[in-house]
């Protein structure tokens, strides 16, 4: 699943490709709006929220928001006006918006909806302070999910009410800096806010770059501690590195630097 820093990453190129322009032409494809006509309208900017892309339009005094959701596997590519579009297969396009220079393709999004960007909180109001964003706040973070004590500290991270943009990979990361048994009761977590705070610092480690590593290698195979190493030899420890599914997906830990309490 994509993590905070690749929608933060998206964001951008969509922004490169598009704001400032004056759309000359949609298509969606998808049965919700697939009448809907943006030529005309101007984007003004595309950000992110967590794991939601923001990307406002005005046209006169009118003023929406396009809102998508990656999900798994859900991608936005850039296109020069007669570039082939090779990002995925045609059928899995959701969206294309045309400007006088680029072309911006959706594949595959999820949750797509235009609203009125005043009723943007009526889809991502619910999430808690972004890690990438203005209005990151450790202590309302750590205040969310401490709200929860009996839930485990790899759930709270993973809850996107609690703080947005933390994903599987940047979870399991980040417990095993932090020396936390996956299942460990949020209750018992001996320091919440280091813990979030190092979330945050790892994930912002990576915006900017398509490459995510939380080592500081960007080497193939070196770039994670735990994460997608089942079996693996832990790099401080030298023990195997356990995978197992936990609510629903999977988790990454060293059975010995992060021991059962």
């Amino acid at each position: 699943m994509p993590e905070g820093d690749t929608v933060w990453n998206t964001a951008r190129v969509l922004e490169r490709a598009l704001t400032g322009d004056v759309l000359t032409g949609s298509d969606f494809r998808v049965p919700a709006l697939a009448t809907t006509d943006l030529a005309g309208w101007t984007v003004t900017e595309s950000a992110s929220r967590g794991k939601h892309l923001l990307l406002r339009l005005t046209h006169a005094d009118e003023a929406m928001t396009l809102h998508s959701h990656l999900r798994m596997d859900g991608a936005w590519r850039a296109y020069a006006p007669g570039e082939r579009w090779t990002g995925r297969p045609a059928h899995l396009i959701r969206v294309v918006l045309k400007s006088k220079r680029s072309a911006a393709v959706g594949y595959h999004l999820h949750e797509l909806s235009l609203v009125p960007t005043a009723e943007e909180d009526t889809l991502v109001g619910h999430l808690g302070p972004d890690l990438l964003g203005a209005d990151w706040d450790p202590a309302e973070a750590v205040r969310r999910i401490a709200a929860k004590p009996d839930v485990s500290i790899a759930a709270a991270l993973l809850d996107q009410r609690n703080l947005a943009g933390v994903g599987n990979l940047y979870k399991a990361e980040t417990l095993f800096l932090r020396g936390l048994w996956p299942w460990t009761p949020v209750a018992d977590v001996p320091d919440l806010t280091a813990t979030v705070t190092l979330a945050q610092k790892l994930v912002a480690s990576n915006r900017g770059r398509w490459t995510q590593t939380t080592t500081g290698s960007l080497r193939r195979g070196q770039t994670s501690y735990v994460y997608g190493r089942r079996a693996q030899p832990c790099r401080r420890c030298g023990a195997a590195v356990q995978k197992a599914e936990q609510d629903e997906r999977v988790t990454y830990w060293c059975p010995h630097c992060q021991p059962k309490p």
